[in-house]
Formats: C-alpha cells, sequence, structure tokens
C-alpha cells in the first residue's frame, strides 16, 4: 500500500455562491449556502485518501463544537484524524463563490497546526512514502521530513524557513501574492509553480524550467476553491508511488482539474 500523509490545518468554511462579490457598501444576495470543514490540510487529507485508499491527517483543532464536527466529518470522508485540542475556538472562514467559479476567501482565527511536541503518532511518517505539510511548527516540519518525500506550500513557510530541511517540493501560486517564494536554505529540489488554466512550471535551483500544461477539465467550472491544494495532494501521490517530479506533477493537474469542476472542498 502506498502510505501518505498531511501536518496541518483545518478551517470550519461557510461558503456562498453570489452573482458576484460585493463591493465595498454593497448588499448581495446568496443563491446557495453550505458549511464543511476545509482549508489546505484537509482538503489535500480527503484527496489523497481517495487516491491512496487511506490517508494519515496530522492536525490540530479548536476544543469547541467547529473542531469536534470537523474531526468527525473529516473521519466519514475517510480520513485517519489525529488531532491534539487547542483551546482556542476552532479557525473558521467564509468563502464567496462567484459566477465565474472564482473563490474569495476571509479567515477567522490563528492557523493551528501540530507541534513537534504534540503527542501525535510523528513516528508514523519514517513509514510514509510522501507527507504534505501545510502548517506546524519547526519540530513538525523536522518530523515530517522522515517520509521519503516531503511536499509543502509556501503558506507554511513562517515554519520552513527556520527548520532547515530539503523538501521535495515546494508548491506555491504563481498567481497568489500571499504565495510569493522566499529563500529556504537548503533550496527545495523543485519548486512547482501553478498558473491555473495556464498549466505551471516546475523550477530547479539552478532556475531551469519544465513548463506542464494544464488538465483538461472533466466537465464545466463549477467553483475554484481547493483546486491548489488538490493539485498538491495529487503531486503528492505522484511522488509517493514513484513518478518523477515532472510526471508528478500531472497527477497534480488533474486533481486541480477535477476540484474546478466540483462543489466546495471535496466534491471533485
Amino acid at each position: 500500500m502506498t502510505r501518505v500523509a498531511v501536518v496541518g490545518h483545518v478551517e470550519w468554511v461557510e461558503f456562498a455562491r453570489v452573482d458576484h462579490v460585493p463591493a465595498p457598501g454593497e448588499i448581495v444576495h446568496a443563491l446557495e449556502t453550505w458549511e464543511e470543514p476545509a482549508g489546505g490540510g484537509a482538503v489535500a487529507a480527503v484527496q489523497l485518501a481517495r487516491l491512496a485508499g487511506e490517508c494519515l491527517f496530522l492536525t490540530a483543532l479548536g476544543d469547541d463544537e467547529l473542531g469536534h464536527r470537523a474531526a468527525r466529518e473529516l473521519a466519514d470522508l475517510g480520513v485517519r484524524v489525529e488531532t491534539v485540542w487547542r483551546p482556542e475556538p476552532q479557525r473558521r472562514a467564509f468563502v464567496h463563490i462567484d459566477a465565474a467559479g472564482e473563490r474569495t476567501i476571509t479567515v477567522i482565527g490563528e492557523r493551528m497546526g501540530p507541534h513537534g511536541g504534540d503527542a501525535l503518532p510523528w513516528d508514523e511518517l519514517t513509514q510514509a512514502d510522501a507527507v504534505y505539510f501545510t502548517a506546524g511548527d519547526v519540530e513538525a516540519v523536522r518530523k515530517a521530513r522522515a517520509a521519503r518525500n516531503l511536499v509543502a506550500t509556501t503558506r507554511a513557510n513562517e515554519a520552513l524557513v527556520p527548520a532547515h530541511v530539503q523538501l521535495d517540493v515546494l508548491v506555491r501560486s504563481a498567481r497568489d501574492p500571499g504565495e510569493q517564494y522566499v529563500e529556504i536554505d537548503p533550496a527545495p529540489r523543485f519548486v512547482a509553480e501553478t498558473d491555473g488554466a495556464l498549466g505551471g512550471s516546475l523550477v530547479e535551483p539552478d532556475g531551469g524550467k519544465t513548463h506542464w500544461e494544464p488538465a483538461p477539465l472533466p466537465g464545466p467550472v463549477v467553483d475554484a476553491y481547493g483546486a491548489g491544494d488538490s493539485f498538491a495532494a495529487g503531486l503528492t501521490y505522484g511522488l509517493a508511488t514513484g513518478l518523477a517530479p515532472a510526471e508528478a506533477v500531472f497527477r497534480g493537474a488533474e486533481c486541480g482539474a477535477a476540484a474546478m469542476t466540483s462543489r466546495g472542498a471535496f466534491g471533485g
């Protein structure tokens, strides 16, 4: 069995489908609403569980109603959730989905990730074929490095930079200003830069780039939420099965395309 894991965070997300995102002072009416556990760690964990048959998810959740509900619902989606409970309220988010399927996100609360000193089954990561890291402290990054492959998002830079471990692939959006590349020592073996409908580029430490084409959409666009982390999950799974990074990005592109044609975090 291919062994995969995620070390990361969860957000309890309320979605609202609208014709357009409201301008300052404007009131818009939601055409549809729903809520579910989501966020980068949760999205990737569910995608990996579907690809590999199971996925270990090391996380931290608020010890409140939403935190416990998130754990139950992720378990119902096939994820093995191992969590430490924090006294803070569960992190939440509100997402507008506009008529073009673009998502606009407002986050409420601090990102909660596991700490390397938390009582979690960290030793199991030594048997993992690949781990995707979205949140945690420096020691959590170092423990995640025990896996055969380690993939991470630039949104975890505050832990990645001081950890001083080499990533196999660092994933960032070429379009999102919140995912700018910052220097990490040692440098990642590869940086995967996604660029939406244009595909993306795999960048080597010497600056060499290999472009990949976008995967064809399996249906009409529904919403873009989770497409980036679905890409990262597909890439992580590809590495876990022995694909080279230049091949694994195509598995990621397929997962990202499926997410674009599905509702919310887990439809694709």
